[in-house]
């Protein structure tokens, strides 16, 4: 799953998903001999900031590269499952296209990506970037794209709760048994307040069991990706624990088969003590569904294991030439990839703008970038930095899990197992787990 909030980018259908053919890429050069490379995901002209922020650097890059002429595509969302296979295999696709993580191999897989590994070396930020999040285009050995943005889950909670339940909002839980018993005191408030709140429907149910499991140190799959590995004491802790929140303490709530928009309502307007997202999360809370900036916090997963991790990046059209990837690359390290920089990293820009600055993600650099990209994001701070250390700090020893294969199909099933947990008081666990187990080895079978 994506997380929602990210990408400020998806806003407005885009003509691309309406006609493939408009979109499509070129590989061949402009007219004046520039090389010219089509380029996607750039925000509607709705999202008028943005939009703006867009324009600009791309006129930036190309006046510092009077060589090259970059065509970029707006689009909702910027990778349409519904036109993905479809665009590339009818060579419809942009020049350099957006995925999520979770699609890199498979586009891979379907020999629809350019190999980017003997040119990777002329981008300047490559090295600076998160080895982890390299590696999600790196098969084989070869590199096939470049990340562009990272996200990690964690507990968002609201301080003013937390005070009101007589906790310390500076010390927020940090374990399943913590959370437990945070969420049961925030419950008791009254008044319709719901102490922690969990998705179960639309595959965000899913979602969130393979992020709490992998929080648990277990796993959906096995390394191999040919078994499901969901029969274990991890797992039942993670639906045991859910029971039981539900059930025995009655710090859930009532109402279940949520989703995300559920829980940002009800976080937003000061009912919620808990929910699982990444950071993005926080500004919409706060522009879209009426919270206060002061008043959310995030901290590390609970049980300090393990994390999902999610994002995006950039590939490359397989019939791309040469002189297209060299100024593809280019064009990344302008627009994403420079510390403090371009549409994504221009702290100064966003901040003279209303945009939030100062989250803790994404990060997506080490050593000496990311300390240059920190120190320009903290002097432009307008949020309050402070109630993110703790996430920053803890994600330090989190091991970091990117989704697994066929994300959607298993999503699915668990979200049976989830759902089953919240809305049943007497549903079975084993029961559950292995009829879900079996489900999803049958996915895999699949291929």
């Amino acid at each position: 799953m994506r997380s929602t909030g990210f990408r400020r980018t998806l806003i407005a259908l885009s003509a691309c998903s309406l006609a493939l053919t408009a979109c499509g890429g070129s590989n061949g050069d402009s007219a004046g001999g520039k090389t010219r490379i089509t380029v996607n995901c750039m925000p509607p002209k709705s999202a008028k900031v943005d939009r703006k922020f867009f324009e600009e650097d791309i006129a930036s890059f190309e006046k510092q590269n009077p060589d090259i002429d970059v065509v970029a595509h707006d689009a909702f969302p910027c990778q349409d499952p519904k036109t993905f296979d479809a665009k590339l295999a009818g060579g419809q696709m942009e020049n350099v296209f957006y995925t999520y993580f979770t699609d890199a191999r498979h586009v891979v897989d379907i020999n629809q990506a350019a190999d980017l590994t003997p040119y990777v070396k002329e981008l300047k930020s490559y090295p600076t970037l998160q080895k982890q999040l390299r590696d999600i285009y790196t098969v084989d050995g070869k590199v096939y794209g470049i990340p562009r943005t990272g996200y990690s889950m964690g507990l968002i909670y609201n301080r003013e709760l937390f005070e009101k339940a007589g906790l310390d909002p500076d010390k927020p839980p940090m374990t399943w048994e913590e959370v437990r018993a945070d969420a049961k005191k925030i419950a008791a408030l009254g008044a319709g307040t719901v102490g922690y709140a969990d998705y179960s429907a639309q595959n965000q149910g899913g979602w969130h069991f393979t992020a709490e499991l992998y929080a648990q140190g277990g796993d959906v799959i096995s390394a191999d990706g040919k078994k499901a590995t969901i029969d274990t004491p991890e797992a039942r802790a993670v639906l045991r624990n859910l029971h039981d929140m539900r059930w025995v303490d009655d710090s859930m709530g009532s109402k279940q088969l949520l989703v995300i928009n559920d829980a940002q309502q009800m976080m937003g307007s000061g009912k919620l003590g808990m929910y699982l997202a990444a950071p993005d999360n926080i500004p919409i809370l706060v522009k879209e569904k009426g919270g206060n900036y002061k008043d959310l916090a995030i901290a590390p997963m609970p049980g300090g294991k393990g994390t999902l991790i999610g994002g995006d990046g950039y590939m490359f059209q397989k019939k791309d030439t040469p002189a297209q990837i060299r100024a593809g690359l280019k064009w990344l390290d302008h627009m994403f990839l420079t510390p403090g920089k371009g549409f994504l990293g221009d702290y100064v820009r966003a901040k003279k703008n209303d945009a939030p600055v100062g989250l803790p993600e994404p990060r997506l650099f080490t050593g000496a970038a990311d300390a240059k990209d920190q120190q320009v994001k903290r002097a432009n701070a307008n949020v309050p930095v402070d109630n993110y250390q703790t996430f920053l700090d803890g994600n330090q020893k989190l091991r970091m899990k990117i989704e697994p294969p066929h994300a959607q199909q298993i999503y699915s099933v668990l979200d049976g197992t989830v759902s089953a947990v919240l809305t049943k008081k007497d549903a079975d666990i084993d029961q559950l787990i292995e009829d879900a187990s079996g489900k999803i080895d049958s996915i895999l079978a699949r291929g």
